[in-house]
């Protein structure tokens, strides 16, 4: 856990630079992180330079292996938008300090995230505290690194005796494949390439039951937003119209560019994208997400986080770290 505790304390230094940055990034050109081999409608937009047209700007696109990184380069002003950041990489950066907000849901994917125990071991739910003693790769201060935390504690698992390595998901599953771990945990492609040795100990369904929501969410620091609120919105909008159009029939004309700008071959495009679901803006406005249950949501994960001894301290309240301002005004475009 020193890896994430020693990110916690680094964002919490990165934030004083924030501010002296963020002016000079300003309207001149636009950096979004994402990730490889996670394919969402909006990369069909990516991949034909929508983004740009309607921007009227250069938009560079830097792909990440975890939103704990996303975070630090945000902290850094290198990045100005982290479209598809993991919920827990997210709490983990706000609760060191880390002037960022939540302002609009990209993906919900229980069933595209999660940790894979090695077939030979045959453990499954029925005597998952076998896992005790084991070494298992996760990306610590993630989506995966939440679910896997919850799932230990819901089966009574001592994770303090197991060997837990911080690992990237497309490296834990390379390492997972070579005989190396005994469980590994991830998401999207990576998660089908861990899946050809393993199973999961609970399916989506079933981590849902339990409380542990998957989604992620497009994130910005706040300073910049609030300095370009109407290119904020507009790049907003275009996501929105993106879903729109996959949801509407789309998904044969948009599959070949979405699978070039994720890194993936089609079938691998559809078979992951078969387990998403992308909520409309009207949605995310609703009490479900933006509304007031992701304010809730986020304090639930810092809570948890605290519990186990993963960050030091929570907020109070997560409601400014959520701001719907600009998706509301993305939908009135």
């Amino acid at each position: 856990m020193n890896t994430l505790k020693t990110l916690v304390a680094g964002l919490a230094a990165g934030t004083a630079m924030l501010a002296i940055s963020t002016a000079a990034n300003a309207a001149e050109e636009l950096t979004v992180a994402y990730f490889l081999e996670w394919p969402t409608p909006n990369q069909f937009a990516q991949a034909n330079e929508i983004y740009e047209k309607e921007l009227g700007m250069t938009v560079n696109w830097v792909s990440f292996d975890a939103g704990t990184a996303m975070s630090a380069a945000m902290a850094s002003g290198d990045v100005q938008i982290s479209f598809s950041q993991g919920i827990p990489p997210f709490v983990v950066a706000a609760s060191a300090g880390q002037d960022l907000q939540v302002v609009d849901v990209a993906v919900s994917y229980s069933e595209n995230d999660n940790c894979v125990a090695r077939s030979s071991l045959e453990i499954t739910k029925a005597n998952a505290k076998e896992l005790e003693g084991k070494e298992v790769a996760v990306p610590i201060g993630t989506a995966a690194h939440y679910g896997f935390l919850k799932q230990m504690d819901h089966f009574g698992v001592d994770t303090s005796t197991m060997k837990i390595v911080d690992m990237a998901p497309p490296d834990g599953a390379a390492a997972f494949a070579n005989g190396n771990l005994d469980m590994v945990c991830g998401w999207g492609g990576s998660l089908r390439r861990m899946l050809e040795h393993g199973n999961v100990l609970l399916t989506g369904a079933e981590k849902e039951a339990l409380g542990i929501q998957v989604f992620d969410a497009t994130t910005v620091p706040t300073q910049w937003a609030k300095e370009n609120a109407d290119l904020l919105a507009k790049f907003l909008k275009i996501t929105a119209d993106m879903n729109a159009k996959f949801a509407a029939g789309g998904a044969d004309e948009m599959t070949p560019a979405i699978a070039k700008a994720a890194g993936m071959d089609a079938e691998a495009t559809v078979a992951t994208m078969a387990g998403f679901a992308f909520p409309s803006a009207a949605e995310q406005l609703g009490p479900k997400w933006l509304g007031g249950g992701t304010q809730t949501f986020l304090k639930e994960v810092a809570d948890f986080f605290v519990a186990q001894g993963t960050i030091p301290a929570a907020r109070d309240s997560y409601e400014g770290a959520v701001d719907a301002s600009y998706l509301k005004a993305a939908s009135e475009m």
